[in-house]
């Protein structure tokens, strides 16, 4: 019998590959570079695949340029993602595969992005939680995080959590691997892991671990925090003390090559008595937390409560006016068939904490149905309002929103 680990350089098995590749495939994606498609690996996966391992094990694996993609912001501007090939993708995902396993228990408590189990629900609830007890807050914004990382910085952070040379190997070929550009020109890439890499959420989470999470514990472990990605908010009792952490959580990001917004990083005083004056709420993963008056035996008291953010409730009214409802020329069951997964999605999302605070988007939605039932009906106001109501009285359920506010 042949010694595996006699004939391979690298300790990396056909089933991790393998396990990689139908991680990937169920993420789907777009292609890289090289125009492969799912269709395509799906038909030759045996002789790409096993072509994948040989040059992983052999250490003779160098990854291709990543596609540069423009994605618009919500908040305006343009993101670059950069999309690795396919098979690229698995070959991050074997070796994220193992990295995460030696560093995901090592994390913090309040880090919450991109980790098993835990999500932006997650985060959202224990950031209300302290602002009960914390009147300000410090919410900082880390300028351009992900294109800005500094490869060393980074390659010496995981090398402390990792001992295998493989993986650093592999590592440090992707973050050098270089960005092919849309007008087709390939850049080198001397900063930063490209965001749609499957690896470059766990070397961000890395990376902030090291320079922020391991940071704030040591120099200020009385100061809560929760971490989504590179979306920080801190929590401070007083004013003095949310002024003197910033200045010190500035420094410590210049330290480590990173800069922290001079416009979206700001100091929120949700409650508390201030010189200055300051914004009281602060927004973090699509919802907002402000002071909310409530009502507690026949006692009103002030309390920090969550509440969709302006920005999340223009970027959904926004969506329901492209979807141009009211040009559907089709019954209301199929025109409740397509806008019923948006919906569903939304509530998932946006009611988990309370629904209140959507009555407005519904409304607007039902505003967008009874231009439906006119233009289709043919109907004016008053009695498009009747049609719309009796359709409600036969079909409460036909869309999930109307559980809240019917039309």
């Amino acid at each position: 019998m042949i010694d595996y680990f006699e004939t391979k350089s690298q300790p990396i098995t056909k089933v991790m590959v393998w396990q990689a590749y139908k991680k990937v495939k169920a993420n789907k994606g777009s292609s890289g570079i090289d125009g492969m498609s799912w269709e395509y690996l799906d038909k030759y996966k045996k002789t790409e695949l096993y072509q994948l391992w040989n040059r992983l094990t052999s250490g003779s694996y160098f990854p291709g340029p990543v596609r540069q993609v423009d994605i618009a912001k919500k908040a305006g501007g343009v993101r670059q993602l950069g999309i690795p090939t396919l098979l690229d993708r698995i070959a991050q995902e074997v070796v994220k595969h193992q990295l995460e396993k030696q560093v995901e228990p090592l994390f913090h408590e309040s880090s919450y992005g991109y980790r098993p189990h835990r999500s932006c629900h997650d985060a959202v609830a224990q950031a209300n939680r302290n602002s009960f007890n914390h009147d300000f807050v410090i919410d900082l914004d880390i300028k351009g995080f992900f294109d800005t990382i500094d490869h060393e910085l980074l390659m010496k952070a995981v090398s402390h959590y990792c001992k295998e040379k493989w993986v650093l190997l592999y590592v440090a070929r992707w973050l050098k691997a270089g960005v092919a550009r849309q007008d087709g020109h390939c850049m080198k890439t001397e900063l930063g892991t490209p965001q749609g890499g499957v690896i470059s959420p766990l070397l961000a989470n890395i990376f902030l671990h090291v320079v922020f999470d391991k940071w704030m514990e040591k120099e200020h472990p009385e100061k809560p925090f929760e971490r989504y990605a590179d979306d920080i908010v801190v929590h401070c009792k007083t004013e003095k003390q949310a002024q003197f952490v910033l200045g010190k959580i500035t420094q410590r990001m210049v330290a480590c090559k990173l800069t922290l917004h001079p416009i979206k990083t700001k100091i929120v005083n949700l409650r508390g008595k201030s010189e200055k004056k300051y914004p009281k709420s602060y927004d973090f993963l699509g919802f907002t937390i402000r002071p909310n008056s409530v009502k507690f035996k026949d006692k009103i008291s002030v309390v920090p409560s969550v509440f969709i953010s302006t920005k999340s409730r223009t970027i959904i009214l926004q969506k329901f006016k492209s979807l141009a409802i009211h040009k559907r020329r089709v019954c209301i069951e199929k025109l409740a068939k397509e806008l019923c997964p948006i919906i569903r999605g939304i509530m998932n999302y946006f009611h988990k904490f309370s629904h209140g605070h959507m009555r407005y988007v519904w409304n607007q939605l039902n505003a967008r149905l009874l231009k439906w039932v006119k233009w289709e009906k043919g109907l004016y106001k008053y009695d498009s309002i009747k049609w719309l109501k009796q359709k409600y009285k036969t079909s409460p359920q036909l869309f999930p929103h109307w559980q809240l506010v019917h039309p």
